[in-house]
Formats: C-alpha cells, structure tokens, sequence
C-alpha cells in the first residue's frame, strides 16, 4: 500500500509541475512555446506512469481518478508522439489538471 501513495505523490508533483510551467500562459502563448510543450508532455508522461505502477485494486476503489485515460495519454505521449495534440494537452491542463489534483490531495495522506 505504501508504493500506491508513492506513486500518488509522484502523480501529483507532476501535475504540480505543469501548473508551475503554464502559469500565466494562453493557449497561444503554449501553442507558440516548444520548450514549455515538451516540459509538459514530460510531466504527463510521468504522471501516467506513476498511474499505471497504482495497484489494479487501489484503482478500482478510487474510480474517480481516470486512471486509463492517464495511462492511455503517457502510451501517446511516449509511443506514439505523432498523435499528440497539444491542443488537447492544453484543454487537459486547464479542465482536468485541478479536478484530478484536487483527488489527489484527498488519498495522500499529510500532503501539505
């Protein structure tokens, strides 16, 4: 059980990482920004694999975490980088990233 909070913590320095790197960015300032992009990219990539090393039954009693979707998006990143739609990346920072965050903050304990 302690390695799922480990890697619990892990997914949410991550997601802490790419709020760090937006931050007072428009989609066309990160549109126009391949450093930031791949600084991104990376964090989502870390942030999945973090998910998928989450044991199989954690998972299923915490079904509001998107864990495919996690993993599915670090398989892209990483597998298949032609796919990558930085769009959706963005929109994914912005709509999903504090949602997800703020689970996060909810399983591990004595975060801050």
């Amino acid at each position: 059980m302690d390695r799922n909070y480990a890697h619990l913590w892990d997914m949410y320095e991550a997601c802490k990482q790419i709020q760090t790197f937006i931050q007072g960015l428009t989609w066309e300032n990160y549109r126009q920004n391949g450093l930031v992009q791949s600084a991104v990219e990376r964090q989502f990539e870390i942030l999945g694999e973090a998910a998928r090393r989450v044991s199989l039954e954690f998972q299923k009693n915490h079904p509001e975490i998107p864990w495919s979707a996690l993993i599915g998006q670090r398989n892209i990143i990483s597998h298949q980088y032609e796919k990558v739609s930085h769009k959706r990346i963005w929109l994914t920072t912005q709509k999903s990233l504090p949602s997800l965050m703020g689970h996060l903050k909810k399983l591990i304990p004595n975060l801050e």
